[in-house]
């Protein structure tokens, strides 16, 4: 039951991904400390590993099959994809040393301040009209390690930082969330790598296979569900009203934070 669970979830985590810019990591974590729960507060740990991965190559496959012209709007930000990898290496390390639970409880806390952000300041239900060089002033490279850092850390992904931003720079959703998965992989990558790595003292026979932190083996149904998705929707986007697109983004997030708290209670 668990594995088909699994598959199924990993189908929504690759909708996210082209629909959100999530790369997974938004659904996965509640997901994985559900799976994990006889782990106890290691859960939330080994969720943000997990996360993590899957992130990876989520982001990886929709990026590959974005066309090169909606790619071309970032520009030459490699600077920005450097210190997003940077922040993405030293959250992942901070995950690892901060008592079992908190990122957890970050998790649900970043998400609910992100659906107040979203419905209570202007520009993103209803963007700009003008786009005025979203990739290079919506994204101010200085924030590029401070977004890697929190998203790591928490297991959010860098899309809940970067589709706003991008949103509220007047960029229409569906390349919002389009332009956020080269930056989620640049983030992902070394926390990946670290979680993939790391050794803790805490047993986690509970996990489904385990290597370093992660739970490799829940990763990999998830991506059974996910890659398939990811690519036939790239190649065949769905068109979705503008404002439906975004209000689908906040409900999404309300529907995470609640599969997220309810385990924690």
């Amino acid at each position: 039951m668990t594995v088909l669970v699994l598959v199924l979830i990993g189908v929504l985590t690759g909708l996210t991904t082209v629909l959100f810019g999530f790369g997974g990591g938004f659904v996965t974590v509640p997901v994985i400390v559900w799976v994990d729960a006889s782990l106890g507060p290691m859960a939330g740990t080994v969720a943000v590993a997990t996360s993590a991965v899957v992130m990876v190559a989520n982001a990886a496959v929709a990026t590959a099959a974005t066309p090169r012209p909606i790619l071309a709007r970032l520009g030459d930000r490699r600077t920005l994809l450097v210190l997003l990898a940077i922040g993405g290496f030293l959250g992942s390390v901070a995950a690892l040393v901060v008592p079992a639970g908190v990122s957890s409880w970050g998790f649900a806390i970043y998400v609910a301040i992100t659906i107040i952000d979203t419905l209570a300041r202007p520009g993103f239900l209803r963007p700009a009209t003008t786009v005025r060089d979203p990739a290079r002033r919506a994204i101010p490279t200085g924030l590029g390690a401070p977004i890697g850092a929190v998203a790591s850390f928490l297991g959010v992904g860098g899309s809940v930082m970067t589709v706003p931003l991008l949103r509220r720079a007047g960029l229409p959703m569906g390349h919002a969330a389009t332009l956020a998965n080269p930056l989620t992989l640049a983030i992902s990558i070394p926390a990946a790598a670290v979680f993939l790595l790391a050794r803790h003292t805490t047993n986690l026979q509970g996990a489904v296979f385990a290597v370093g932190i992660v739970d490799i083996g829940a990763a990999a149904f998830l991506f059974l569900g996910a890659i398939p998705v990811i690519v036939v929707l790239r190649r065949r986007p769905p068109r979705i009203p503008d404002r439906v697109h975004a209000s689908a983004y906040i409900g999404l997030l309300c529907l995470v934070l609640v599969a997220m708290i309810m385990p924690l209670l």
